[in-house]
C-alpha cells in the first residue's frame, strides 16, 4: 500500500525494496481451491456410487466405444421391463394352443396388457417425475424405484387376477402372478441393495417360454424361441454392465428372481 511518504525526493542511487509478487499468493490460492474441488467432486462420486451400488460407467474414448454405448442404451429400452409383460402375451398367443383363438380376442386382451402394464405405470412414472419425486424416468437411482417397484407389483397382480377371472389358463395367470411376485421380491431387496429389474423381467419370459411348450406348443420353433430369449438376456445384462447401471451380481441376481418367481408359480 502507498502512503504520503512514497511521494518524497528520493536519495540518488536509491533502489526500491523486492517484495513478493501478489501472483504468487494467488496462484496458491487458486491451487487450494481446485483441490478443494476434487475433494467434492470425489465425495461426491461416492455417494453416487453409495446410492447406485455401481461402479461408473466407463468414458467412450474410441468410437467402438460410443457404439456400444449407444447400443446398450437402445436394447435396454428396447427390452425395458415394463415391456415385457406385453412381449410375453404376445408370444403366448403365436406360440401356445391360444394362437388359434380368435384374431380379434387376442388383439382385445393384447391391448388391454398394453395399457395396464405399460400406458398406466408410464405415465405414472411421468408423472412421479414432474412432482419431482424422481430424477430420472429410467429409475437408475435405487431410492427412485420404491413407488414404481408397488405401481408395477399391482399392475402384475391385476393382471393376472384378470386373466384368471377371464378363464385363461391358470399358467397363463401365474406368468403375471411371478412377474408380480419377482417385483416384490426385488423391492424388498431394492431397500438394501440394487437388483437388475431389466434381468428379471426377461427371465421371467424365458421360464414362461418353457412352461409354454411344457402345456402345449404350436410348433417346434418354440424352442428356437427360448434360445433366442436367452441370448437377449445375456446381451441385455451385458448391456447393463457396460453403462454402469448394475454389477454382475446384481444381474445374475435379477435373472434368478425373475426366472424362479415365475417358473414356481407356473407349477400351480
Amino acid at each position: 500500500m502507498s502512503n504520503h511518504f512514497d511521494y518524497m525526493p528520493k536519495p540518488e542511487g536509491w533502489v526500491p525494496p523486492v517484495t513478493e509478487p501478489e501472483e504468487a499468493g494467488n496462484q496458491e490460492s487458486v491451487e487450494a481451491e481446485v483441490s478443494t474441488a476434487d475433494e467434492i467432486k470425489k465425495q461426491a462420486n461416492v455417494v453416487i456410487s453409495r446410492d447406485t451400488d455401481v461402479a461408473p460407467a466407463p468414458e467412450d474414448n474410441t468410437p467402438v466405444e460410443r457404439l456400444v454405448t449407444r447400443f446398450s442404451h437402445l436394447i435396454s429400452w428396447v427390452f425395458v421391463p415394463l415391456l415385457m409383460p406385453v412381449y410375453g402375451i404376445m408370444l403366448i398367443f403365436s406360440l401356445s394352443f391360444l394362437t388359434y383363438a380368435p384374431f380379434s380376442s387376442k388383439l382385445v386382451f393384447t391391448l388391454i396388457v398394453f395399457g395396464a402394464n405399460f400406458l398406466v405405470p408410464m405415465l405414472l412414472v411421468l408423472l412421479l417425475k414432474k412432482m419431482g419425486l424422481i430424477d430420472d424416468i429410467g429409475l437408475n437411482g435405487r431410492k427412485e424405484r420404491l413407488i414404481p417397484y408397488i405401481i408395477t407389483i399391482v399392475c402384475l397382480a391385476g393382471t393376472g387376477l384378470f386373466l384368471y377371472l377371464k378363464m385363461a389358463p391358470v399358467w397363463v395367470a401365474m406368468f403375471y402372478a411371478g412377474g408380480a411376485l419377482a417385483g416384490l421380491i426385488n423391492l424388498l431387496v431394492n431397500f438394501r441393495w440394487k437388483i437388475s429389474a431389466h434381468a428379471a423381467g426377461i427371465a421371467g419370459v424365458v421360464a414362461m417360454l418353457i412352461q409354454v411348450i411344457k402345456e402345449g406348443s404350436s410348433g417346434e420353433g418354440v424352442v428356437w424361441w427360448i434360445v433366442g430369449a436367452i441370448l437377449c438376456a445375456g446381451i441385455l445384462g451385458s448391456a447393463r454392465i457396460w453403462l454402469g447401471r448394475h454389477t454382475l451380481m446384481q444381474v445374475l441376481a435379477g435373472s434368478a428372481v425373475g426366472f424362479l418367481s415365475v417358473w414356481t408359480l407356473s407349477l400351480i
